[in-house]
């Protein structure tokens, strides 16, 4: 569900406590409509409070989320540094279900005057923004602008005063009476989808809710509505995740019956523990899809042209399959050339290479003579046999491209920030997918990222590589080659190195290991899949193979799932 106005009110009575007269120690903004504040309280000690303006996911909670920021900040992000960076958060503030947040600021400005700006959160549907306002009411900038051309929406622009969004033609469900409430459900008539009614008659609900109060349909409706304003009054308000197969599906403020045995709920700490594990994997995944579009794009086009090329290919080898009668006729033709002459369409053989010796018909081109014709099938066959030989070839190749692009497709959808697409583009770049663009000064590269690290139930040291380069180094370079090395069996994935400095592995942690290589490969949403494990010292990586292309000998396999509950238990990151 969206963040509706009940549980943005919920976070701010969870917010208030904290953050008030906490220091803004840092301001960062990793996406252009993502903005994290470093705070820092003498009774809550540093916290990080993330203020989401992404559609779909539009929120403000506390993170414990590390976001990776870019090697340039957004100019509005320096801004904020100018305007809020050391100032004291006064107060929290939210307008009677409203999905706008205030939060009042107390500092000095650069001559060291006394200062009190405001950070207004919008959280409201098309209109979400983030708007700086200045002690005088005036907008100093704001994350989106809105110019006077936007129609129905007011303008925020810098140097215009500020105003909050106007309120909804709609009474607000939570700010009517009783009396009020059942003076318009009357009026309705019973007619109609209940749940419709309840969106068209009142702000303030979300669709979630809106279906929970219909459960019953009219018969129960009043005495829903009333028992939900009744909770909201009272502040009973409870952070309750919904879990379908285990991931997450849902949240609201109270337990719902609408999902009955479909999804499991659970309740958490608090509204902002609620919020992280719900948007953060989701979040991820989606920033790094629209950083990601382009080598995307470009890896998918690549792998497009490769498939095409492999099934003309594969077409051309069909088509050279019946070589093998060229050759047969062109020998006929010679061991029958004293009773044949120029102008014969066909004669009729014996085919001395089957049992039997059945007659077959063997076509001519009566404007050769038999000798050339013997010969054009000889050329015919000796084509067929060469083109056979070189198609086998290129067929390999391709395949072997199509594998290693499906592995760069796999490493995109499991990259984690800047550094892992950096490194991905200097791969595609490298393997000619890309070329650099032409004049500029070139990017500073970053360090490389290290392998992920984890530590098995036993105390045995787990690495992973993130990428097909790094998959390179950590088994050629970083392994020793008495350690354990497990990839899963004919899928795109990561190397995964098991440490044997104390001696071989226990089962236990080859398991683990194995689970984490289904994780973190193509198969980890695919149930159970086959992993391969020996000793580094049998991996191989053939001459002029693409970045992660091993060959391996002497090894064993086990059957694993991907885990990623496991992963998390054992990460050392």
């Amino acid at each position: 569900m969206p963040l509706d106005a009940v549980v943005l009110s919920a976070l701010r009575d969870e917010l208030t406590g904290p953050l008030t007269g906490a220091r803004i120690d840092r301001i960062s903004m990793p996406e252009r409509d993502l903005l994290i504040l470093s705070v820092h309280s003498r009774q809550e000690g540093n916290r990080r409070l993330l203020l989401s303006l992404r559609p779909g996911s539009a929120r403000v909670h506390f993170t414990n989320e590390v976001f990776e920021n870019p090697a340039q900040p957004p100019m509005f992000c320096m801004l904020l540094r100018k305007h809020i960076a050391g100032a004291r958060i006064a107060a929290v503030e939210q307008p009677p279900y409203e999905r706008v947040l205030l939060l009042r600021m107390e500092g000095q400005d650069e001559l060291g005057v006394t200062a009190r700006p405001t950070l207004a959160v919008e959280l409201m549907g098309k209109g979400l923004n983030l708007v700086l306002v200045g002690e005088d009411g005036r907008i100093l900038d704001c994350l989106r602008r809105v110019d006077y051309e936007s129609g129905a929406r007011r303008a925020l622009l810098p140097g215009l005063f500020y105003s909050l969004p106007p309120g909804q033609p709609k009474p607000g469900f939570f700010s009517l009476t009783p009396d009020q409430r059942r003076e318009l459900l009357r009026q309705a008539g019973e007619d109609g989808d209940p749940v419709r009614w309840l969106l068209d008659t009142f702000g303030g609900l979300s669709p979630l809710l809106c279906r929970e109060l219909a459960l019953e349909g009219w018969a129960g409706l009043e005495a829903a509505m009333e028992a939900l304003a009744a909770r909201v009054e009272a502040r009973e308000l409870v952070p309750v995740m919904l879990l379908e197969q285990g991931a997450p599906k849902d949240f609201s403020f109270m337990p719902l019956r609408q999902y009955g045995e479909a999804a499991t709920q659970e309740i958490r700490p608090s509204f902002s523990q609620l919020l992280d594990e719900f948007y953060a994997r989701r979040d991820r995944a989606e920033s790094l899809r629209r950083r990601g579009a382009e080598l995307a794009r470009t890896a998918h086009t690549a792998r497009e042209r490769l498939l095409r090329k492999l099934a003309a290919r594969e077409q051309e080898l069909r088509a050279t399959e019946d070589r093998e009668l060229y050759r047969l006729r062109g020998e006929l033709i010679t061991a029958n050339i004293y009773r044949l002459h120029r102008g014969m369409e066909s004669f009729q053989a014996q085919d001395y290479y089957q049992d039997g010796c059945p007659e077959v018909t063997i076509p001519l081109d009566g404007r050769k003579t038999p000798q050339q014709n013997a010969a054009l099938n000889f050329r015919r066959y000796a084509k067929a046999k060469t083109a056979a030989s070189v198609l086998t070839g290129l067929i390999a190749d391709c395949r072997e491209e199509i594998a290693y692009l499906d592995s760069v497709l796999d490493e995109l959808s499991r990259g984690e920030g800047d550094r892992d697409l950096g490194e991905i583009r200097r791969e595609l770049v490298q393997g000619g997918y890309l070329r650099e663009k032409p004049g500029g000064k070139r990017p500073r590269q970053a360090a490389p990222r290290r392998p992920l690290r984890f530590l098995s139930s036993a105390g045995r040291e787990i690495l992973v590589g993130r990428g097909n380069v790094q998959n390179d180094e950590l088994t050629f370079r970083v392994a020793r080659r008495t350690d354990l090395w497990l990839h899963v069996q004919k899928v795109p994935g990561s190397h995964v190195i098991v440490s044997q400095a104390e001696g071989p592995a226990d089962r236990e942690t080859v398991l683990e290991a194995a689970s984490l290589a289904v994780t973190y490969s193509q198969a980890r949403d695919g149930g159970k899949a086959a992993v391969d494990y020996t000793q580094v010292r049998n991996v191989k990586k053939p001459a002029g193979a693409r970045p992660g292309r091993v060959i391996y000998t002497d090894y064993a396999t086990v059957i694993a799932q991907g885990d990623e509950t496991l992963a998390r238990r054992l990460s050392r990151e």
